[in-house]
């Protein structure tokens, strides 16, 4: 038993090691203040869409990867992680889509926008090849999330199911078949700040089955 301890103790010290070596610190479990709130849970009750952005302000490279980093942490269904992120930051793509696009006309003056797509050669049999969507809408949140923890500003555009939308996206990017884009995050610094909305509503929540 004490052997096997070491050799769990040298793994996980091996894997903290490398981990730190390329710039990535994790945390067991966010801590707590004395209020019981963590700095996870702040993240999460300020958060709110941003659609304006300060124009030619770009977004640091490690953000990005971060971002990306974050959606990729999402839970998936049987870990299939089915989905690919196209990371668009040419000025004239990032127009393109805003012209098209009528909901996500702040992509033009976005400093970059993320596609979360989901990649049908990744997904479950059957029915069950729906969880991608439940999927790729986790990512999206983590990287909104991400987004809003870094000062960045993000807002959800929605792709998926408009048949219209997904063509734009996958003509003007060039996506292959089997990748179907879910939804637009166009991300850029906040051009102001903007206080998130108070959406608690205890009339939406039953305890232990419908009650009226």
């Amino acid at each position: 038993m004490k052997k096997t301890a070491k050799i769990a103790t040298c793994i996980i010290g091996a894997i903290a090691i490398a981990a730190v070596s390329a710039g990535i610190t994790y945390k067991i479990a966010a801590s707590p203040d004395s209020a019981g709130k963590s700095d996870a849970l702040d993240v999460i009750l300020t958060r709110t869409s941003i659609r304006d952005y300060q124009q030619g302000k770009p977004i640091e490279s490690g953000k990005i990867d971060t971002l990306l980093r974050a959606g990729m942490a999402a839970p998936t269904a049987v870990n299939k992680q089915p989905w690919s992120f196209i990371v668009v930051d040419r000025p004239e793509l990032l127009k393109a889509l805003a012209d098209s696009l009528p909901n996500a006309s702040m992509t033009a003056k976005a400093a970059a926008a993320i596609v979360v797509c989901g990649d049908m050669t990744k997904t479950l049999e059957g029915e069950a090849a729906e969880f991608w969507i439940q999927d790729t809408s986790a990512a999206s949140e983590n990287i909104l999330l991400a987004a809003h923890a870094m000062g960045l500003g993000a807002v959800w555009t929605g792709v998926y199911p408009d048949k219209g939308r997904i063509r734009i996206i996958s003509e003007t990017l060039s996506l292959p078949s089997h990748i179907v884009p879910l939804c637009l995050i166009p991300v850029g610094y906040p051009a102001k700040a903007q206080e998130p909305k108070d959406k608690w509503k205890p009339e939406n929540v039953h305890y232990n089955g419908w009650t009226d």
